[in-house]
């Protein structure tokens, strides 16, 4: 039986190059790198996914609908909002390949995704059998769209969906680390599957040391939890053995081109095996063979062509 997941977040459009040189425009965003390798990775098993986000009336958001569309992701959820636009981040590199970054996206579209009475999320929330958000999610809405969106949480949980929460952290994104642990606290009580980057939960609890952070992480409320701790294996809490912990194995790589969306990759990857009904454990391998196999290419969204033997 197939699944549909909804994922939402914000995509957003790419200028990457020399600065006033040549540039060139392309498009990403956290929970979007996601759901692309998750229709890319689960389609075979049925898993429709549809990416929830607001974009402008403009014809630069109409592009990125269109690419969507390519990437074989469903645009129901999208809500077209006169007068706004995508946001923008630029990326810059130095000569020796270091990547900087650059964001414009204070009156990005997807800010106001719950301005309106009822998002199209909202309205067709029973129509699917889970939810994935991220931190940067939680960062770009404000307070109102926020409970607005833990209210949904709460609702699909309680009708037996999965909801998903992966904890990326980008600290300029919030006003203070105490408000991003406020709101990652109640994502993470409310999330049935818990995705933790290691170095992100410590940089949201300020705590001394990567062993503090990990203790820290392991006691987090979410039934199902995982652990991502960069080359180590994969630490693995599954709900339906909720006092035992595995570790599912990372795949060694022989030339890093591009760290880009590995944890997005990861995630994506987990949740295409999971929703068709594989082992935590077993799904946690198959999300690191994703990342492994990204990694070893530029960019956020690698060529389909890349990853036949995963699909």
């Amino acid at each position: 039986m197939s699944k549909r997941v909804a994922v939402i977040g914000e995509c957003m459009l790419e200028l990457k190059g020399e600065a006033f040189g040549a540039m060139t425009l392309g498009y990403g965003g956290d929970t979007f790198n996601t759901a692309v390798y998750l229709k890319r990775c689960g389609a075979a098993a049925g898993i429709e996914v549809s990416y929830a986000t607001a974009l402008g009336d403009d014809g630069l958001s109409t592009g990125l609908l269109d690419r969507w569309h390519d990437q074989g992701i469903d645009t129901r959820l999208v809500q077209r909002l006169p007068g706004r636009m995508p946001g923008l981040y630029m990326i810059e590199l130095d000569g020796a390949g270091e990547r900087s970054f650059h964001y414009w996206r204070d009156t990005a579209a997807a800010k106001a995704y719950f301005d309106a009475p009822v998002s199209p999320l909202e309205a067709q929330a029973a129509d699917f059998d889970a939810l994935y958000l991220s931190g940067i999610t939680l960062a770009i809405l404000p307070p109102a769209g926020r409970e607005r969106l833990y209210a949904l949480m709460a609702a699909m949980r309680e009708r037996g969906a999965q909801v998903i929460f992966d904890n990326n952290f980008r600290p300029r994104l919030w006003p203070d680390r105490s408000a991003a642990r406020a709101a990652f606290d109640r994502a993470f009580s409310l999330a049935t599957i818990a995705l933790v980057t290691a170095d992100d939960h410590q940089a949201l609890t300020g705590l001394d040391t990567l062993e503090a952070a990990l203790a820290h992480a392991r006691s987090l409320p979410s039934p199902e939890l995982l652990i991502k701790r960069g080359a180590s294996p994969t630490l693995v809490r599954s709900a339906q053995a909720p006092e035992r912990w595995t570790e599912a194995a990372t795949e060694a790589v022989a030339r890093v081109v591009d760290t880009t969306a590995a944890g997005d990759a990861f995630a994506g990857g987990y949740l295409a095996r999971r929703l068709a009904g594989a082992d935590a454990t077993s799904a946690a391998i198959f999300g690191n063979r994703v990342a492994a196999r990204v990694i070893q290419h530029p960019g956020a969204i690698i060529p389909i062509e890349t990853m036949d033997d995963l699909r």
